[in-house]
């Protein structure tokens, strides 16, 4: 009874792998949906990275991720295909890390049309007039002042406006710069406007003063005017630009580089070429040594990489270089589960067990050690992906998610298939073909 269940549970999921690896195949014709994510060192294109400025910043996680938000708006705004845009503080080890911001654009080998894409987008804040502001001025006797010199933050920045919009002075006709905040940032104008009444609140754009109007109540309502000398297509150019975007923080270009697409062809070949011969080499040795249980554990290699490949288009995982490199590796990794369990089970064998007996037996001592390896590789991949620049982040995630769904086929897959290929009668071919190496 119990065989004949895992043989109609082995039915299902050969189906099921079946519907997988076509889903694989479909999934890579032109505009399809789900296709694999490349990164820049297989398809081509420009890499730009920059610092971010965070010295006056206090929430700096909020401000870097409102910063990654901003600049995917703006790129996507352009049309281009598959762009990656991510943080990564550098030099966390020694403790000297400054936040940088990584924008990958495949496709794209112009690096000044990759800088135009990214744009000036322009950095809008609130800033508050120090007390002793009069006198600093008049103490320069007219040489420039340092702008945090005379005014402070009030914490109120580009990264809390919803939305931009031109409108016109009805008594002048001047057009003006009409702002929406979101909601955290109508309470933080509301509360900034109560507790300063008849205090200065400089509106300043890319370090420039746009105006300088003295609060006269609490502004509720999260809307407020910017006031300058703007031209129609001024004033048009600005609203466009914040409504992309205002950037939380400053940044400066620190890096950019352009790969070529064929030196991507060659590296995904030699990527695919690796993964091919790797699993050849893997199931002629399974198949020699461990005999009917290593074409089992193959069959269930095989579903391993046709789930671990759908995972990677369903969550959009970027396949790298060194991605690829962690996937090919977690292919070795997956068998290690299933080497513990026929070697297990062997032991059993030479006890005198039925084969049954021996793969139950098999499975229930190889479990521990299965766990406990896998864990280790775990944390070993959320430690590299924490702490490690991107190129290493994408070989941490591969090999994080090879190692989560080869725990499952070891467990599940190779499981079902032997028991369903397991003989309920004992003769000595039937021990041949689940003994291993040079045993009978």
């Amino acid at each position: 009874m119990k065989s004949r269940k895992h043989i109609y549970l082995s039915a299902v999921l050969l189906l099921v792998f079946v519907f997988l690896g076509y889903f694989l195949i479909i999934g890579q014709r032109p505009g399809a949906k789900f296709s694999f994510r490349f990164g820049l060192d297989l398809v081509g294109g420009t890499e730009l990275i920059y610092r971010a400025d965070i010295s006056e910043v206090s929430d700096v996680s909020g401000a870097m991720q409102s910063l990654k938000e901003v600049i995917e708006r703006r790129v996507n705004i352009f049309g281009v295909s598959e762009p990656l845009v991510q943080t990564e503080k550098a030099g966390i080890i020694s403790g000297n890390g400054e936040e940088r911001l990584i924008v990958e654009l495949p496709g794209v080998s112009d690096i000044e049309l990759a800088k135009k894409l990214i744009g000036e987008t322009p950095i809008l804040e609130f800033r508050l007039e120090r007390p002793e502001a009069e006198a600093i001025i008049t103490q320069a006797s007219g040489t420039p002042v340092a702008l945090s010199e005379v005014f402070y933050p009030a914490e109120l920045t580009g990264r809390y406006l919803s939305r931009a919009r031109v409108e016109f002075d009805p008594n002048t006709g001047a057009p003006l710069i009409g702002l929406e905040f979101t909601s955290e940032g109508a309470d933080l104008f509301a509360k900034i406007t109560r507790e300063n009444i008849g205090k200065p609140l400089a509106i300043i754009l890319d370090g420039a003063v746009l105006s300088q109007p003295v609060i006269q109540s609490e502004i509720t309502g999260g809307r407020a005017q910017i006031t300058g000398q703007f031209t129609p297509d001024e004033a048009k150019a600005l609203v466009r630009n914040l409504n992309y975007g205002a950037l939380p923080v400053p940044i400066s270009l620190v890096k950019s580089q352009t790969i070529g697409a064929s030196l991507g062809d060659e590296a995904l070949y030699a990527g695919r070429r690796a993964g091919i011969i790797g699993f050849l080499i893997l199931t002629i040795f399974l198949i020699l040594w461990y005999r009917l249980p290593g074409l089992v554990s193959s069959l269930a290699l095989v579903s391993y990489i046709i789930l671990s490949l759908v995972i990677f288009k369903m969550v959009h995982v970027t396949l790298t270089a060194a991605g690829l490199a962690g996937f090919i590796l977690s292919i070795g990794m997956a068998v290690d589960a299933n080497v513990l369990i026929f070697e297990r089970a062997k032991e059993e064998l030479k006890k005198g067990k039925a084969i049954n007996d021996a793969l139950h037996e098999g499975f229930s001592r190889a479990w521990l050690s299965i766990r406990d390896s896998n864990i280790a590789s775990i944390i070993t991949a959320v430690v590299l992906f924490w702490l490690g620049t991107s190129a290493v982040k994408g070989f941490a995630l591969t090999l994080g998610i090879g190692v989560l769904v080869s725990m499952f086929t070891a467990i599940t897959v190779s499981r079902a298939f032997l028991f369903a290929v397991a003989p309920r009668n004992e003769n000595r071919v039937n021990r041949f073909l689940f003994s291993n190496g040079f045993h009978r």
